[in-house]
């Protein structure tokens, strides 16, 4: 099966992208070990572990995302330059995952030749 990368560049919360996202990652994850995860723009509010979207009628499920180590997708990458833009810290995510700088997120996301934008 082909190397598949998914981007998550949207915010968690307005639209059911990001959830469907990880649903994909995880469903992908059964067929394949070639997998990679990136968080860039704002996607990287998907990873906040202190949000409430109760008061939207909306699901915390940034936790979930802790599944993906479960799920043995090991390859998991934040935009370090995403992070200082929205003054946010690694200390603030719901999982551990390399943080890369732009140079280096580029060259890993070309690693991969199907690439899922969520």
């Amino acid at each position: 099966m082909n190397k598949v990368a998914f981007i998550f560049r949207t915010p968690p919360h307005g639209s059911a992208s990001g959830r469907e996202g990880l649903d994909a990652v995880l469903a992908t994850s059964a067929l394949s070990e070639d997998i990679g995860v990136f968080f860039i723009g704002d996607g990287v509010y998907q990873l906040l572990a202190d949000q409430e979207p109760g008061s939207i009628l909306g699901r915390h499920y940034a936790p979930t995302f802790g599944l993906l180590e479960l799920y043995d997708v090991d390859n998991v990458y934040i935009s370090a330059e995403a992070l200082a833009e929205r003054g946010l810290s690694k200390d603030r995510l719901a999982i551990d995952a390399a943080v890369l700088s732009p140079s280096e997120l580029q060259l890993r996301l070309a690693d991969y030749p199907v690439r899922l934008s969520f």
